[in-house]
């Protein structure tokens, strides 16, 4: 297959990938200034992804303005890749009143709400076009209450737009990502985005409320799925079949990457947030979706059950923590089998110390 060959295939791919066509650039490319507010571990790959993507960022692009509470991070970042590529910024009204596209991917509601507070105050006077992107798990209605602080303001347009993957997916830029909002903002956003931090868009609509929803609905199929891999395990070392031989049957009849992932976590105890999903994100994403289901009378016993295990694990890592005997110092969402292990009688996160039972065939006289 010759380069040009390659060139279309690629292309055709991405565009089947982003829903809207690609927007218009008339009088040439157009150079827009991007902020991004919030270097977790997901938004710190995603900021320099960014970054670094020729296609999102053209030829005489202003550098990425980035803000974190936590300044070194922001620093790290401007080293990693450059100060062409990334300047930090001052504080998030610098953001607001420098960039065009602001990209927010921050740890929960509060901190949401504390920051978009922030920028609406900024933004009252500015007469420049601005979108806002909110790309963190939050309850739907406070996506509502984020549109409100802005609807005064013709000049912004705010959309939902959070994503699904790990770091490791986030640093290979396979993210998928979830839009709700004004269209032709989500249009222009989809084509920064692809392939810049993600391969795909699921588009939900107007309504920006959808998408945070949306996320939280596959957040309980990947959750339910740690709690049945969490159990599955815990039995197989209880029952003395072993969770390797139980991984590889993992493997072989659930082959998503992502399961595997988290089961290969689970049976070798890679506990280590840090370069995961830390448990508290996942304690507080299992909250709203326990809340969404409440306020949609949509029972999911197996979200409760995984709640309750989540905790376990992290109260468990809390006073090891206050011990000194911890061996991470952040605890990923795959602790959860933590919970299950300890119901069990086993230890909760060094599956060398389980004593497996052995069955014996009785033998007949």
């Amino acid at each position: 297959m010759s380069m040009s060959d390659l060139f279309k295939e690629a292309t055709a791919r991405t565009e089947a990938d982003v829903p809207y066509s690609r927007p218009g650039t008339p009088g040439g490319v157009r150079i827009q200034h991007i902020g991004f507010i919030g270097l977790g571990a997901m938004g710190y790959i995603m900021a320099r992804n960014l970054a670094v993507n020729r296609e999102a960022r053209p030829p005489h692009s202003p550098p990425v303005l980035v803000w974190n509470r936590t300044a070194s991070k922001a620093e790290k970042l401007a080293k990693e890749v450059g100060e062409s590529k990334i300047r930090v910024a001052q504080d998030i009204e610098q953001i607001a009143r420098d960039c065009d596209i602001i990209i927010t991917n921050l740890s929960n509601d509060q901190v949401v709400k504390e920051v978009y507070e922030k920028l609406a105050a900024e933004l009252q006077s500015s007469t420049h076009n601005k979108i806002l992107v909110e790309t963190s798990t939050i309850y739907p209605t406070l996506a509502g209450e984020l549109d409100a602080l802005f609807s005064s303001l013709p000049n912004v347009n705010l959309i939902t737009s959070p994503v699904f993957g790990n770091p490791a997916v986030a640093d290979k830029a396979q993210l998928l990502i979830v839009m709700s909002g004004d269209y032709r903002s989500k249009k222009e956003i989809a084509y920064l985005l692809v392939p810049a931090v993600g391969r795909k868009v699921f588009d939900l609509g107007g309504n920006i409320e959808k998408a945070p929803t949306f996320k939280l609905i596959g957040n309980s199929m990947i959750l339910g799925t740690l709690e049945v891999l969490a159990e599955s395990f815990t039995l197989a070392e209880k029952s003395g079949i072993g969770s390797s031989l139980v991984l590889d049957l993992v493997k072989d009849i659930l082959p998503a990457p992502t399961t595997v992932a988290y089961a290969d976590k689970m049976v070798h105890d890679k506990f280590d947030g840090s370069v995961g999903f830390a448990i508290d994100g996942g304690i507080k994403d299992a909250s709203h979706i326990r809340r969404l289901t409440a306020e949609h009378n949509s029972p999911m016993p197996n979200i409760d059950v995984a709640h309750q295990h989540m905790i376990t694990a992290r109260a468990i890592h809390t006073a090891q923590k206050a011990a000194g005997k911890q061996e991470y110092e952040t605890l990923d969402w795959s602790g959860i089998v933590a919970g299950t292990r300890v119901a069990a009688g086993l230890d909760a996160f060094d599956s060398r110390k389980h004593l497996n039972v052995v069955r014996v065939e009785k033998e007949e006289d």
